[in-house]
């Protein structure tokens, strides 16, 4: 039944990955992501249904437009599959559970984030703010469908511990910190919470250390330099996949070490 609903929320994935691809390009320009329909820049033709299945289409065509030759970036069909790995493993590890939609939205909105914030680094508030109210929304149901009130009094409590937090660090080191990261550490901290305190605190410390092994590289590797500027943003919801997939193993390791 497990593989079962991963291989559907895969298959979903694929579909979803396709509509933030619109997202991701016309959100940072404020542009409607429903109206026009998806079409070629180049050459202005709407793109047809059999040249808008997901990663299929993108393979048949070359990476190139049906009508005028212009070339199809590949990351097009890379978010797609992100996506869709992110909705399988989801539906893996969460089963066909009530809490299953919640961390779908989160895997949607984080890939759009994510994308957008390495592109502009911005993290547009019409992504971010909304997915407070749908969160809490989400959660609060899949806490009535398990009876458990604590699940959400913890993920509420952790939402506002997190922000409380990355607004100091915000406001000690403005240049290390932008308010588009505050305004996200609320919904991370919603979500790992929720899952309990394990997941919060290794979710939160992981996206530092994944920021400064990224930075790191950046420096020895790339030339990379002090004023280089790397979007926070993509490690924080780095973090949260870690937090959620292992946070309580890593957290149950660590008091193992520390308690000898």
């Amino acid at each position: 039944m497990t593989a079962f609903v991963a291989v559907v929320c895969g298959l979903f994935g694929l579909a979803i990955g396709s509509f933030l691809n619109v997202v991701i390009w016309r959100v940072p320009r404020g542009e409607s992501v429903v109206s026009p329909p998806s079409h070629c820049p180049g050459c202005d033709n709407p793109i047809g249904p059999r040249d808008n299945v997901p990663v299929v289409s993108w393979l048949l065509l070359r990476g190139r437009c049906r009508h005028c030759g212009t070339r199809i970036s590949v990351r097009y069909p890379l978010v797609e599959l992100l996506t869709a790995a992110l909705f399988a493993a989801f539906g893996g590890w969460f089963g066909f559970s009530a809490e299953l939609p919640a961390y779908l939205y989160l895997a949607a909105v984080g890939v759009a984030l994510a994308m957008i914030d390495l592109d502009v680094q911005r993290l547009p508030d019409v992504l971010t703010l909304p997915s407070y109210p749908v969160g809490i929304v989400l959660l609060g149901a899949a806490s009535l469908a398990h009876h458990s009130g604590w699940s959400m009094a913890r993920g509420l409590l952790g939402m506002v511990v997190l922000f409380a937090f990355y607004f100091t660090v915000a406001m000690i080191a403005p240049r290390g910190m932008g308010f588009g990261d505050v305004k996200l550490s609320g919904v991370v901290g919603l979500y790992l919470a929720w899952l309990g305190w394990s997941q919060l605190a290794v979710g939160a410390f992981a996206a530092f250390v994944v920021g400064a092994l990224v930075g790191m590289g950046l420096v020895l590797f790339a030339g990379g330099g002090r004023k280089t500027r790397v979007p926070f943003g993509p490690f924080m919801l780095v973090g949260a996949l870690i937090g959620i997939f292992v946070g309580g193993p890593v957290a149950s390791a660590y008091t193992s070490l520390t308690a000898i």
